[in-house]
């Protein structure tokens, strides 16, 4: 008989197409992964993949039902999730996703009020980039997701929860003087330290500045935004972050935080989730309580 778990084999395998890649993501061995596709395939008498040692194919009548058994894995998800609904709101567990450049500085804010106010929820989080996690939401691995606005969210729910400004951190602050605001004509004469393709908070910047990425210098695409900050700090460049990391830097004398120039709110934060998501009150009350959260930052 099939099983979800097959489903989920082949799903994995179709996203990375490698082997090794979703085992991993499936947290299990290649070996037990291949063994999984191959009784899936026997089972439905019909051949899913072509793998030698160098790519892994998809065989047409496989990519049909591959579609199929996407609709089939998120429909499941959906039946267990909608089982709980009648539940007193936020006691059943919740994965949520974070991007990068917001978990480190918006967990420590609200995960002591959500604490209080639903002492019973389990809270799991990963952090991924944004194009990940909405892949992830759409396909319901994950309950919903923590994304920067503006981005395209098309047929999903965003229930929008704070926005705030960006501000520039630059080195040695004695030498380069005082400075109240800085622009992006400003920004794009300095070393400008952004983190690479993929990451929303790079492409925000870019287009509050109205910068082009050939103007850009320096990127680094599996750097931390931490790790900007402390090259930075080393006198490399200069970079941007956001309102609520500020207070984390607040204490050191070495940094010097200068808000940008640029009309804002340079970002927006929200809750994203699938418009059939059967705990789509649950996903409003989390947001209301980071809004409540943050309220204080304002």
């Amino acid at each position: 008989m099939i099983t979800l778990r097959q489903l989920e084999f082949a799903l994995a395998v179709a996203k990375h197409r490698h082997f090794k890649r979703a085992a991993e993501e499936c947290n299990i061995s290649q070996s037990a992964l291949s063994l999984g596709i191959a009784e899936l395939e026997k089972q439905l008498n019909t051949q899913i993949f072509e793998r030698n040692n160098k790519q892994v194919l998809i065989t047409p009548i496989g990519e049909e039902l591959l579609e199929r058994a996407q609709n089939i894995f998120s429909d499941i998800n959906d039946l267990i999730t909608r089982a709980q609904s009648h539940q007193t709101p936020l006691t059943y567990p919740m994965t949520i996703g974070i991007i990068p450049t917001v978990a480190p500085f918006l967990l420590p804010k609200v995960l002591p009020t959500l604490k209080e106010k639903f002492p019973a929820f389990e809270l799991s989080v990963i952090e991924q980039k944004t194009e990940r996690l909405i892949d992830q939401v759409r396909y319901g691995h994950i309950d919903t997701a923590i994304i920067a606005l503006p981005y395209a969210v098309e047929g999903l729910h965003a229930f929008e929860f704070w926005a705030e400004d960006f501000y520039a951190i630059l080195p040695q602050p004695a030498q380069n003087g005082t400075h109240n605001a800085i622009t992006g004509d400003a920004l794009s004469q300095s070393n400008l330290l952004l983190l690479g393709e993929g990451h929303c908070l790079t492409d925000q910047t870019l287009s509050v500045c109205s910068l082009n990425k050939n103007q850009i210098k320096s990127s680094f695409s599996d750097a931390s935004l931490n790790t900007l900050i402390q090259m930075s700090l080393a006198g490399m460049g200069t970079t941007l972050v956001p309102k609520m990391a500020l207070d984390q830097f607040a204490s050191n004398q070495q940094i010097h935080a200068v808000p940008l120039a640029e009309p804002g709110p340079h970002r927006r934060l929200a809750f994203i989730t699938r418009l059939n998501y059967a705990r789509v009150n649950d996903v409003k009350l989390l947001s209301e309580a980071f809004k409540q959260a943050l309220s204080s930052l304002s």
